[in-house]
């Protein structure tokens, strides 16, 4: 597919232009995505609740409804408090009362509880859930945005780290540490001390000054302070930046609603056995069809974590005898006595990849999910488990997906007639073009000529060498491609020199590629939203909740 065949054109008021991007032209994508996005409903054997669009959603509501059998009013209540603490604002706490009623629905996404929010998918995440509930209101469904924090995650080197565009356009990391005894706790619980001071003053270094610079660091000081958990943190900012739309925060941990969870607890320790022996047999279908299974599992996992006195999280491990282990612990467990925990202290208890799922929409009424490439493979996977649980799988739908072209990248773009995906190449690719087409045309012409005379001589003296011995024609083929090879080398030398001398050039190029594919990935999975924030205000937020399409299953590229 040509990069011409890849894009799409919509309109705009909000920004200069908007193109979409297939997923086909932008590299590093599993094929089970890939597939997924171009017709899930081919692929029901592993997606069972597979819908074409968000528009189909509301015809399984009925079902949502049936199958959900939580107490409302505990629910509303547990969810009441966090929001609360996290200084909700009047349309989240109106959002919270809706899920009182007997009829409402929740759209769920949800990540990890990164520094200053992580990467910009997690923003991209919590638009498509808004957008989709307001779409279903306005079809008279009791429809309800709810963000899943993954603060029960225990691996603090996947949300330590973000980053930004500095002054001079370049990436910079961003990082939070945590001392060593926090090894192994759920992030939700690790509480910042004083380093995180140091984080916030380095993320100020190296964003831009601009007249949106309070606003940036009014949010962020607001919430990373010594003294409060990671999980607070980042609800605080998510609660700030969404609560005019109604986001409700979920917060896993909260013991309210691990109470709530206990049944399913329960019933998942007594189906252990048959879900592993169920996955694994999934990951083999899925590897036989060509794709790429998620999650690990062995004959030994256990749907559940365990956490210690220290309440540090441990996987579960099935030995042969019959007993469980904990990964990490010398602590041993037969299966009633996990029964009696998820009974008595389901507080001390975790799902693991396969059942977060299950659990997630066992305590809420969830009628969509909307997840990236990762979340859409697990789910083929943990498919099974709800099967196994007597679960309705809810149907998964692919997040927006976004790149922000910023006015200083877009001019460089148009300047040198460059596109996004000419960026997925080597940098170092696109030099050549540049020198040729905008910065010494008159030398390149010269190098193609030469090239060309130096190929038609050679043909010609192959043509004669033949006629007189046909080894001495062997042998000019094999010194051929070194002939060449020096011309090309040479060639190469004079664009590497012309880009040193068009110092300026260089450094745009640098700069876009930075921001368009910064260390090979998707702008959306690199860099932090107060890189927005701090040069354009949450104005932006606003822009790109009604710009958005969460109905296409292309990338999605906006031009400030």
């Amino acid at each position: 597919m040509s990069k011409g065949d890849c894009l799409n054109t919509p309109v705009s008021a909000r920004f200069e232009r908007i193109e979409t991007l297939s997923f086909d032209c932008v590299p590093h994508q599993s094929k089970l995505f890939l597939d997924y996005l171009k017709n899930p409903l081919a692929l029901r054997k592993y997606f069972p609740s597979a819908l074409h669009s968000h528009v189909d959603v509301p015809a399984r509501v009925p079902e949502v409804l049936e199958n959900y059998k939580i107490d409302r009013n505990e629910l509303a209540d547990a969810l009441l408090e966090m929001n609360k603490r996290w200084q909700a604002g009047p349309q989240t706490l109106e959002n919270i009362e809706k899920l009182r009623q007997s009829n409402s629905v929740v759209v769920v996404t949800g990540q990890q509880a990164g520094i200053f929010t992580g990467a910009l998918y997690t923003i991209y995440k919590a638009i498509s859930a808004i957008k989709a509930a307001a779409c279903y209101r306005g079809r008279g469904i009791n429809a309800v945005p709810v963000f899943w924090i993954a603060t029960e995650d225990h691996d603090f080197a996947e949300i330590a780290e973000t980053f930004v565009q500095n002054r001079n356009g370049c990436l910079s990391k961003i990082t939070m540490s945590a001392a060593s005894e926090t090894a192994g706790l759920p992030v939700g619980k690790i509480v910042l001390d004083d380093s995180i001071n140091e984080s916030v003053e380095h993320l100020f270094a190296e964003l831009p000054k601009t007249e949106f610079s309070d606003e940036v660091e009014n949010l962020v000081r607001e919430a990373y302070q010594p003294g409060r958990t990671v999980g607070d943190a980042f609800a605080l900012v998510m609660s700030r930046l969404f609560g005019e739309y109604g986001l409700v925060l979920f917060d896993p941990l909260n013991e309210k609603l691990k109470q709530l969870a206990a049944p399913l607890y329960l019933e998942a320790i007594e189906k252990s056995v048959e879900i592993t022996a169920a996955l694994l047999a999934r990951n083999k279908e899925l590897e036989s069809d060509g794709y790429h299974a998620q999650i690990l599992v062995e004959e030994s996992s256990f749907p559940l974590f365990w956490l210690d006195e220290a309440g540090k999280r441990h996987a579960l491990r099935r030995s042969k005898d019959g007993k469980m282990s904990a990964k990490g612990d010398e602590k041993q467990f037969e299966i009633d006595e996990l029964k009696e925990i998820a009974r008595n202290a389901p507080q001390r208890l975790s799902p693991n990849a396969t059942l977060r799922n299950v659990v997630q929409d066992y305590l809420l009424p969830t009628a969509v999910y909307f997840g990236g490439a990762a979340e859409i493979a697990y789910s083929a996977q943990n498919a099974e488990v709800y099967r196994i649980l007597g679960r309705p799988v809810t149907p998964m739908l692919s997040r927006a997906s976004a790149t922000v072209i910023e006015p200083r990248v877009r001019r460089t773009l148009d300047k040198y007639n460059l596109r996004m995906a000419d960026f997925f190449c080597r940098p170092e690719n696109l030099v050549p073009r540049i020198v040729e087409e905008f910065l010494d045309s008159d030398t390149s012409e010269i190098f193609a000529q030469a090239e060309e005379t130096i190929n038609s001589q050679l043909n010609l003296l192959d043509k004669r060498l033949t006629e007189i011995e046909p080894t001495l024609a062997t042998a000019l083929a094999h010194r051929r491609p070194k002939i060449l090879y020096h011309i090309q080398a040479l060639k190469r030398k004079f664009y590497n020199a012309e880009m040193t001398q068009n110092e300026t050039v260089k450094r745009r190029l640098e700069a876009a590629c930075s921001s368009l594919f910064p260390q090979k990935g998707l702008q959306e999975r690199k860099l932090n939203v107060t890189s927005l924030i701090a040069l354009h205000g949450d104005y932006i937020l606003r822009w790109l909740y009604e710009e958005v399409d969460i109905d296409t299953s292309e990338h999605q590229i906006f031009y400030l």
